[in-house]
């Protein structure tokens, strides 16, 4: 085969390969820009915005995040992050005494049942129960919405990290493909050097037309 014939395969084939990486690489940023448009849109529509750094706590002025974003608009999937772990987190733990909203449940239903059977004996205790009732009624829903608004956040944080990491794959596939248009070129202006006459040099001992040692005598 002629060198130049070579030359000119292998760098049409390299610069089509080139090509899909690119057109690779456009999808994934057109992906990339949609999860942090789509997340900076809804987080926006939630109007969050971090306490100022005046409004915070000694235990949330522990936190780097807290005060790093201290008086900004949550609008990012960092600080979805920090809002929902180092804020909120940290304010679940305070309530009931770190206890979870399904945690609470079984209290709860038990309080219940004391107070109905309180209620139907005239208990003089009823009073006390019905308080420690509201009390636990009172945290279980504070529970609830704090995990709601928690999960919905670390969502929204889940889906800007695979935005970003769209938008990292499409740095390496735009560099492979520059690397591989470069190496194209090269290669098409190889063939234009190459005399149109040379042959593909085969090694030593190998035939040109069957690719195959000749055997021993």
């Amino acid at each position: 085969m002629r060198r130049r014939t070579l030359d000119f395969l292998f760098s049409a084939g390299g610069l089509a390969l080139a090509g899909l990486l690119l057109v690779l690489g456009l999808v994934l940023t057109s992906n990339a820009n949609f999860a942090e448009t789509y997340v900076r849109d809804q987080l926006g529509q939630q109007r969050i915005a971090f306490p100022t750094s005046e409004e915070l706590t000694d235990e949330e002025k522990a936190s780097t995040c807290l005060v790093r974003y201290a008086g900004q608009d949550l609008l990012t999937g960092k600080q979805a992050e920090c809002y929902a772990n180092d804020y909120i987190g940290l304010h679940l733990e305070s309530t009931a005494d770190g206890q979870t909203y399904a945690e609470l449940g079984e209290p709860q239903s038990a309080l219940r049942a004391e107070v109905k059977a309180a209620t139907a004996a005239n208990d003089p205790g009823l009073p006390a129960l019905e308080e420690e009732l509201a009390t636990v009624t009172s945290q279980r829903d504070s529970l609830f919405k704090g995990e709601t608004l928690r999960g919905l956040l670390l969502t929204s944080f889940g889906f800007s990290v695979f935005g970003v990491k769209g938008g990292e794959a499409a740095t390496v596939a735009y560099g492979a493909a520059a690397l591989l248009a470069l190496l194209a070129v090269a290669g098409f202006v190889h063939a234009f050097k190459t005399p149109a006459d040379r042959t593909f040099a085969a090694p030593e001992g190998v035939s040109t037309s069957t690719g195959e040692k000749p055997l021993a005598a």
